[in-house]
């Protein structure tokens, strides 16, 4: 004799029996809420009547948004290999600019002199921080000293020079340059500096807008008049630092007949894309793209 096992669905009120009668008001509403009740039941308990694939059901539903998850890759350290293959060519600028391989020699003698003092509301911190800016424009080193890899390059076009830096550096140093650079137009809006035979030069420090790329960015326009071989001469130049991680590029651009602000702007956007292509593990494009 077979005993019959118990069955593990729900029950459910049993159908009433019976010779059919009158309907009272209100009962066809309690018993269809009835059987839909039950309907609920049932299908929850075929849901669940299968503990394994109810537990395969809900990890492949957790796992779908994990799967979807991508970590970016740890950029790579700025080698002096990779800063030069970061370097932007000719390409990357309009115009008629050269490269010249001569860039690290080039001291312009207008931004030799000693800051007059005098002038200055506050000035051991105001004068200080003008001279860093004289000194740091005449020898091709605003950023002070990398803590990495580097590498530079120049172009020439007419009487106006190009300078371009890609280099790494302790990232709080790098924040306080920014953090300088960002103080001149205040600290150094107007002063005078006195070169050789006391020659006086007017400089003026103005703020300048840049592409809005990299981590954070600070652009200066720097004006010096002076004279030259007895003649009236000044010198614009426009200086753009842009940081990439603890890596910044340095641009250094103008001369004697003026500055060209978008030649200033190709140089920093094409040169980030350059830059984040080599930290990638990529080889920079040897053409700017249209779309950059």
């Amino acid at each position: 004799m077979t005993t019959a096992r118990p069955s593990s669905r729900p029950s459910c009120p049993p159908r009433p029996s019976g010779p059919a009668g009158p309907t009272r008001p209100g009962r066809p509403v309690r018993g269809l809420a009835a059987a839909l009740a039950c309907g609920t039941l049932l299908v929850t308990a075929a849901a669940c009547s299968n503990g394994d694939d109810g537990a395969a059901g809900g990890s492949d539903v957790a796992a779908a948004p994990v799967a979807g998850r991508t970590t970016a890759p740890a950029p790579l350290p700025l080698t002096n290999a990779r800063a030069r293959m970061a370097l932007i060519t000719a390409a990357d600028l309009e115009d008629d600019w050269t490269q010249v391989k001569t860039a690290g020699n080039w001291h312009d003698r207008l931004l030799v002199g000693k800051v007059d003092v005098a002038r200055f509301v506050t000035a051991r911190t105001q004068a200080a921080a003008c001279q860093q800016l004289l000194d740091g424009l005449y020898e091709n080193d605003m950023l002070g000293k990398p803590s990495g890899g580097s590498a530079l390059t120049g172009f020439q076009q007419d009487e106006a020079r190009l300078f371009y830096q890609v280099a790494a550096y302790d990232k709080a140093d790098l924040d306080k340059s920014l953090a300088w650079l960002k103080s001149l137009p205040t600290e150094c809006d107007q002063f005078n500096a006195v070169g050789a035979q006391n020659a006086t030069r007017s400089v003026q420090v103005v703020a300048a807008s840049l592409p809005k790329v990299g981590d954070a960015r600070q652009g200066i326009t720097v004006t010096v008049k002076g004279s030259s071989g007895g003649s009236p001469v000044t010198l614009t130049l426009d200086v753009a630092v842009v940081r990439v991680g603890d890596d910044a590029i340095t641009v250094v651009n103008g001369g004697t007949d003026g500055v060209d602000h978008d030649s200033t702007d190709d140089a920093v956007s094409h040169g980030v894309t350059r830059l984040k292509d080599v930290l990638a593990g990529r080889t920079p494009a040897p053409q700017p793209s249209l779309f950059d």
